[in-house]
């Protein structure tokens, strides 16, 4: 793994990396540290690993009695879970039932672009994220000031709550407040009104396997982080991409959804918005390394996947791995890429993600006069490896 022989690399962000070194290693605190793409695919689609990070230690604490989100539950429960609600997420369900809800929050946020002559891209990108995910998830019966209230929640890290430091006081607090006030505005009123009357969408679907409105909160939430979040963060980023190379935008523009969608996967394999997964062994798993070797993890260890190499390697996608290349010769096995993770864990959501994306991008490209006035700040979120774009400011001719 390597970037390419010319120092061509067309992304847009420095997580202050290098996408090279050894496919499998282990570090002296006992991490196994994975940046091979086959090795961390192998460690996906293990059986024989479950998921660490992501708060799973903090969600561990909770009673046995209440039930997990699918996030963090792993084996039979969770295969079940997803067979029984992978319907929410067929392409054909995407296209038929979501579509149209895509193309009118677009022109809503378009609408205040227009209006204005400029607006914050984040700012847009998130109330489509969150028009979209609320759709199917089932909570359209929410109080006004949702995206205030995921903005609350979301900027806080799962940290270490506790009773012995005013730290730790004031974590549980504040995630208190947090998660009451989107259990009392939002999950609360979906769940009386499916009650009264079961719709096509998750809640209801909850409601109808016996979880508890606590548990469609923990549900709700996780979903949201998975479908309003890390969408937000992709919009701008391939907006940005678009904005800053014009034959890239042009091609884009006039192409047909196939190759716009081909692009957006690209700029994804190339700055996937999560960047880390974690797994814990629960058994041996073989991992591959280089030149045939095998790595063999012992039970109990933790694997982390550096999602931004796995999605460089040369020997999955090329000589060329950091340029974007829409036309790129993909495998089964490859495409596209692990930014969308692997295995019993992958993403569901994907199709809505990358759909939505073009939904609005298209539409935001065809306005007269659209531009970048001001680029994005950067920063990150150290705990999956992520970006965060904001204050990234567009303008068209008013």
């Amino acid at each position: 793994m390597s970037t390419t022989d010319d120092g061509t690399d067309a992304r847009k962000i420095d997580r202050g990396q290098d996408t090279g070194g050894c496919p499998v290693s282990r570090d002296a605190d006992g991490v196994w540290r994975v940046r091979g793409h086959a090795a961390a695919r192998a460690a996906l689609r293990s059986t024989d690993t479950v998921q660490a990070g992501l708060g799973v230690e903090t969600v561990e604490k909770m009673p046995a009695k209440i039930r997990r989100p699918v996030l963090y539950r792993d084996g039979p429960e969770h295969r079940e879970h997803r067979r029984q609600t992978a319907k929410y997420f067929t392409p054909r369900k995407v296209d038929e039932s979501y579509r149209g809800i895509m193309e009118r929050v677009t022109d809503e946020q378009l609408g205040k672009l227009t209006a204005n002559g400029t607006a914050v891209l984040s700012e847009l990108s998130f109330e489509l994220a969150i028009g979209v995910a609320c759709a199917v998830i089932g909570l359209t019966e929410s109080k006004p000031g949702l995206a205030g209230r995921l903005e609350r929640f979301f900027p806080e890290e799962f940290g270490e709550p506790g009773f012995t430091s005013l730290h730790g006081l004031y974590w549980v607090w504040r995630q208190a407040v947090n998660w009451g006030g989107i259990y009392f505005a939002d999950v609360l009123p979906a769940v009386r009104a499916r009650r009264k009357r079961p719709q096509d969408d998750l809640i209801s679907h909850l409601l109808a396997d016996g979880c508890s409105s606590a548990e469609i909160l923990g549900e709700c939430i996780t979903v949201a982080a998975a479908g309003m979040v890390t969408t937000r963060e992709f919009v701008n980023l391939a907006a940005w991409h678009l904005f800053d190379d014009d034959a890239l935008r042009e091609r884009y523009v006039n192409a047909e959804e196939a190759e716009r969608l081909a692009i957006l996967h690209e700029f994804l394999r190339l700055e996937p918005v999560v960047s880390n997964l974690r797994r814990r062994t629960t058994a041996p798993v073989e991992l591959p390394g280089e030149d045939g070797a095998t790595h063999v993890v012992p039970e109990g260890e933790v694997i982390d996947i550096d999602v931004t190499s796995t999605n460089a390697d040369t020997a999955a996608f090329g000589d060329k791995p950091l340029e974007v290349c829409p036309h790129r010769e993909l495998t089964e096995a490859t495409a596209p890429g692990l930014s969308f993770s692997d295995g019993a864990h992958r993403c569901p959501g994907n199709n809505i993600a990358i759909q939505e994306t073009d939904v609005f991008l298209t539409r935001l490209f065809a306005l007269p006069g659209v531009r970048l006035q001001t680029p994005p700040r950067v920063s990150f979120n150290d705990a999956i490896g992520g970006y965060e774009l904001r204050g990234m400011v567009v303008a068209v001719d008013h």
